[in-house]
């Protein structure tokens, strides 16, 4: 039995979005799969997923469908799901991102949370799927790889995404 549930944000959400965004700056984590919620100072900026990353990426923009992993009604993650890859994402950020609340790791919630994602996928059309993460997360490579994830290669991050230095690609067939 699933024990946590997908769910757009609304703004019934805001105070549990923002305190997520407070405890991740606290603890010094990335922000993955929470579509530039550290780049925003209030919700409603937050919330205008299109109109601000369009902006911000010009013709590089592609759609993504923002989910909050929710446990009883409380907000344990948060994931991203880009339904295409442009060039920099098929290099470097592939087609899921997913971000665990700090306080909540270590209880198989990101594993939780990538399988209901690749529901989600399924349910969009897609046939495969990028997941990337840095070699030194070794949870993360595991959740991957337990959801079905085939190393492709490592590819040297150019663009600062890792502490590594390098970036891990893996493909997820559905």
């Amino acid at each position: 039995m699933a024990r946590l549930a997908l769910v757009p944000p609304g703004w019934e959400h805001e105070e549990q979005v923002m305190a997520y965004r407070q405890a991740f700056f606290e603890a010094g984590s990335d922000f993955d799969g929470c579509a530039g919620l550290n780049k925003t100072e209030t919700y409603a900026e937050w919330l205008d997923f299109e109109g601000r990353l369009s902006r911000k990426y010009g013709a590089d923009y592609v759609p993504s469908r923002v989910f909050l992993a929710m446990r009883d009604e409380q907000l344990v993650g948060m994931l991203d799901i880009r339904t295409a890859l442009s060039e920099f994402l098929l290099r470097f950020g592939g087609n899921i991102g997913y971000s665990v609340l700090p306080k909540e790791r270590g209880q198989g919630y990101a594993g939780e949370m990538l399988a209901l994602a690749l529901e989600k996928c399924r349910d969009l059309g897609m046939d495969k799927v990028l997941v990337t993460c840095d070699p030194e997360n070794i949870p993360s490579a595991k959740t991957i790889r337990a959801n079905g994830g085939v190393l492709e290669n490592e590819v040297e991050d150019t663009v600062g995404l890792t502490k590594s230095g390098v970036i891990q690609r893996y493909w997820i067939t559905l």
